[in-house]
């Protein structure tokens, strides 16, 4: 790989760079471990704004109401989105449920959901996981029985992230349960407000909220279906992907870091700056090092995205490599600061707002995209040819 900006996507950099300094005041911008209505519904305003111009969708066809751009912009938009803090909104459609209906959607659905996602009037959550089913996602037992020209879904989803604002769920259920567990399942998009949809509340270590989704007897008709029936499990492994690469996360944990280093700088203990401890230059000069490799394998799943090849082992090398590297960075920057690094944002003496606490309890959130164990057996299979 050799990677490098074009100038106009240099310029496109800068220019959304611009415009967030300006659009997302200090108050505003999220900080680990905290989640408010308020700070969500100031994403939803300021993706408002940024529709306009089609920076979400920057990558997307014009059709579709996105920029006409590469794979190169939309990874581009995502880094700037994070290293900003820009409270996190409209994730599931526009990373998830967008580029899977552009995918194997058909052209009606494509008109139908594509649109109102580029224009962020709507938002999603993900119904893939199950109480019985999580690492081992292709044992879900969620049913969606053909009754005529509709589907009837029973069951109950677990770990449904962003569920308190979705106006529809992006799911997986399964069609023939006589065929082996990897088929038989299929994928739909279905609107939240169905009769017979119910959501339980499930509070995350991290501060943000999921919930157990329950469907008794939900009725919904053949065009939420997407793609070909039976085949919902391919169509997940490869949007599952784009949550992998993780360039949105990677620079919003990097954004921690970088504030990290300066506070060392800033801060005397005992007449000189924390910065000027070699304790302390040694874990940071580390975890500097962590950081740029995580960087890499980040922009080297959106290069191979950028030219039409799906990653599959490079895109959990990413998330598992930036999983290890946000552990031990939040592990170090507590010893750094001792008892001063458990303080809550609540607290006036917090450093970075409590952003150092927080983001110890977001590390200890291993289980999204898939556990550890997970994107190590995809590595291994996948990436080196290993047996099952």
């Amino acid at each position: 790989m050799r990677f490098q900006f074009t100038e106009e996507q240099s310029r496109f950099r800068q220019e959304l760079s611009d415009f967030l300094d300006q659009e997302v005041p200090p108050e505003t911008r999220t900080v680990f471990g905290t989640w408010s209505n308020e700070q969500y519904q100031f994403g939803r305003q300021l993706y408002k704004k940024m529709a306009g111009r089609r920076w979400p969708t920057i990558g997307w066809p014009e059709e579709y109401g996105g920029g006409g751009k590469t794979f190169v912009e939309q990874s581009i938009f995502d880094e700037q989105i994070g290293y900003h803090r820009v409270p996190r909104v409209c994730i599931t459609s526009l990373n998830f449920a967008g580029p899977a209906l552009m995918r194997f959607g058909s052209e009606e659905q494509k008109i139908k959901y594509l649109r109102p996602i580029a224009s962020t009037d709507v938002d999603y959550c993900q119904g893939f996981s199950e109480p019985d089913a999580g690492s081992d996602l292709a044992g879900l037992q969620m049913r969606a029985d053909k009754d005529g020209d509709d589907y009837i879904l029973n069951g109950s989803k677990i770990f449904t992230s962003y569920y308190l604002h979705a106006d529809y769920i992006y799911l997986l259920a399964r069609t023939n349960p006589d065929l082996p567990k990897h088929k038989g399942i299929s994928l739909f998009i279905v609107d939240c407000k169905t009769s017979g949809i119910t959501f339980q509340d499930l509070p995350f270590i991290n501060g943000e909220f999921a919930a157990q989704t329950f469907f008794d007897n939900v009725r919904v008709p053949r065009s939420c279906l997407i793609g070909d029936e039976n085949q919902g499990w391919y169509y997940a492994m490869t949007t599952l992907d784009y949550e992998r690469a993780g360039l949105e996360r990677y620079a919003r944990t990097r954004r921690a870091f970088d504030d990290f280093v300066e506070l060392c700088k800033n801060t005397r203990d005992n007449g000189k700056a924390l910065s000027e401890n070699p304790i302390v230059r040694q874990k940071l000069a580390e975890s500097k090092m962590n950081f740029e490799t995580w960087k890499w394998l980040c922009w080297k799943v959106a290069w191979m995205q950028s030219r039409g090849q799906v990653p599959n082992a490079e895109a959990s090398i990413a998330f598992l490599h930036g999983t290890d590297v946000r552990f031990k960075f939040s592990q170090a920057a507590l010893e750094i600061l001792g008892f001063y690094g458990t303080l809550t944002p609540d607290c006036d003496l917090a450093p970075l707002q409590g952003a150092i606490e927080g983001l110890s309890r977001e590390a200890l959130h291993l289980h999204g995209a898939g556990t550890m164990e997970v994107h190590r057996n995809i590595i291994a299979q996948r990436g080196l040819g290993l047996p099952r």
